[in-house]
């Protein structure tokens, strides 16, 4: 049928695993406002969630790395690690892939893509979907846009891949839920672990609720490690979500949580 619904949030592993170590009151409103996100999604009634995360070598590593990559089963598996550390049981999350097949022969008419029938779900996809579905009903589609090896695919292309999702969205009877994760500033897994640059996410998150393409393609690699961390480089998840949604945003919530090691983000943006 079409696109029925566009958000984009944070999947840091904290804001599941370090939950107790947070200011109660900043906690709950970020949970509330995941949780929130989960309800309007499903108050679109979609048949599928595409669910576009930025991988963390889980399943794929310099070896293997695709720019682009879906998923084509019909179930997934997650968290890929310790239950205890990411506060998320392990569970068996339902996919499609049937569906999946026809979204990705769609999405191939206009960008590449690569496929895996076979995967194992990090934080990336585990910390959103813990808030947006709870009870695992809902089947999934998800996306790797690779944010961690260089080469890294230009914003340009990422522009073009949510484009080219969008049109996939439109072309199935189905009814289609579009969720970007990531982070903006951060600097995961470095002496500068809970560094947040809020200028930085605040003018990045203006710029996705204008939907300025021009503005949000303006960005250089150079200019977000120096500004965002190699954790900014998710800013090409949001771009995606963007490109697919192609109308105006809002952000329900912002708030840089150093405990969590990110400016955690919660959004929505109108399907055009």
């Amino acid at each position: 049928m079409s696109l029925v619904f566009a958000g984009i949030c944070s999947h840091a592993p904290g804001i599941t695993g370090r939950a107790h170590l947070a200011d109660p009151a900043v906690k709950d409103a970020l949970h509330a406002e995941m949780y929130r996100l989960g309800e309007s999604m499903r108050e679109a009634k979609p048949d599928a969630l595409i669910l576009i995360g930025a991988e963390h070598f889980a399943n794929f590593f310099m070896n293997n790395m695709p720019a682009y990559a879906m998923g084509m089963a019909d179930h997934y598996e997650g968290p890929i690690e310790d239950p205890k550390w990411l506060g998320i049981e392990k569970v068996r999350i339902p996919g499609n892939a049937e569906l999946s097949e026809r979204v990705i022969r769609a999405t191939m008419q206009e960008a590449d893509v690569a496929y895996a029938e076979e995967w194992k779900f990090d934080h990336g996809l585990m910390v959103p979907l813990h808030f947006l579905t709870p009870h695992y009903d809902l089947p999934v589609i998800p996306v790797n846009i690779n944010c961690q090896g260089p080469p890294l695919t230009p914003l340009t292309r990422a522009w073009a891949f949510g484009a080219a999702l969008r049109q996939a969205c439109d072309s199935v009877p189905e009814r289609i839920a579009l969720v970007a994760t990531g982070g903006i500033s951060h600097w995961p897994a470095s002496p500068d672990s809970g560094k947040i640059n809020e200028a930085f996410d605040r003018a990045f998150v203006d710029r996705w609720c204008r939907n300025d393409k021009a503005a949000l393609l303006s960005y250089s690699d150079a200019e977000t490690y120096r500004e965002a961390g190699q954790g900014g480089f998710e800013i090409r998840t949001f771009i995606a979500v963007a490109a697919a949604a192609r109308g105006a945003g809002e952000i329900r919530f912002y708030q840089p949580i150093p405990i969590f090691s990110v400016g955690c983000t919660v959004g929505v943006m109108a399907i055009a």
